[in-house]
């Protein structure tokens, strides 16, 4: 299965969304006001954003379609080539080419969005691109997340350190860089506890770590990775800029985007952040960590072939 294949599986209840949706609104080859205002209002119901959704009416608006045509396909092709011209631009692709020298990768995230098992996904990934991988689980607060990580090290080949449940998170990085200078380590992924955006405690003990990391190594962390889960809904927006403003954000991954017929929230956070997209999360297999490619999301959410 190619990656447009793949995306296109993962993205069919967002696609069907759409579909069904532009499908009861665009009943006429000719599209008039009302016509417009009611694609606005559905993309906003559809999470796209209030600024996306009017810059995209004011698209359908100036263009000419000819009533030959499908209708709701050239609104699907306008649709499509809005979203890869955002997204475009925040492609990561270099997040995942082997790096000249160590590279140290802090994840954080709220609790229940997969971010454990995204750093599993990620190691697979840059072991198969000849990286020796290093994991941390500096998540000491739960015992559960320890063990998932070590089950994730083990299945992928990789080395982990770890410390008992309830030790000092900052004292288990500091572990981790010690140990990755000893043992030419080429990639750091460090887990951070998944904490609420909103309890300042936890807040602190995130940047602690990254404190802790850039005492070891000046230059690091070289890249925040912030984890979201696509089925949050609006949440999310609270989740990143709150993360934010602790440790700016490098890179998001978004999970789940095969559980939720609202897909379009990745679009809006695009058009108010700008921050790049690493990956995103299609499914609950090994390989479902896909690389953003952001013409292959946009044809995937329209279903475009």
């Amino acid at each position: 299965m190619g990656i447009f294949d793949k995306f296109k599986l993962g993205f069919r209840k967002s696609a069907s969304n759409i579909a069904s949706g532009l499908r009861e609104i665009i009943v006429k080859k000719e599209i008039d006001d009302n016509t417009l205002d009611k694609i606005e209002e559905f993309l906003i119901s559809s999470d796209v954003g209030v600024d996306a959704a009017a810059e995209i009416k004011n698209i359908i608006a100036q263009k000419k379609i000819d009533p030959k045509n499908d209708t709701i396909q050239e609104v699907n092709k306008i649709l499509s080539g809005y979203i890869t011209d955002l997204m475009k631009p925040l492609e990561k692709k270099s997040f995942f080419e082997k790096k000249k020298s160590q590279n140290v990768i802090l994840v954080s995230g709220v609790n229940g969005v997969g971010k454990t098992t995204t750093i599993g996904k990620i190691g697979k990934i840059f072991k198969e691109a000849d990286n020796k991988v290093l994991f941390s689980a500096c998540d000491t607060f739960r015992a559960a997340a320890i063990e998932q990580l070590e089950k994730w090290s083990e299945k992928v080949g990789v080395d982990l350190v770890k410390s008992d449940a309830g030790s000092d998170p900052a004292s288990v990085a500091y572990k981790a860089m010690e140990h990755a200078k000893n043992n030419q380590v080429d990639q750091i992924l460090i887990d951070t506890a998944g904490r609420l955006q909103n309890k300042k405690n936890l807040m602190d003990e995130f940047k602690k770590i990254a404190n802790v990391i850039s005492k070891s190594d000046s230059t690091a962390p070289h890249e925040v990775i912030l984890v979201l889960d696509a089925t949050s809904g609006q949440n999310i927006i609270n989740q990143l800029e709150e993360f934010n403003k602790v440790i700016p954000i490098t890179g998001l991954i978004m999970t789940k985007l095969d559980g939720t017929a609202k897909g379009g929230i990745l679009v809006s956070i695009s058009k108010k952040y700008k921050i790049p997209i690493v990956a995103l999360g299609l499914g609950e297999k090994e390989d479902d960590l896909q690389i953003f490619d952001a013409e292959q999301f946009a044809k995937a959410f329209t279903q475009l072939n």
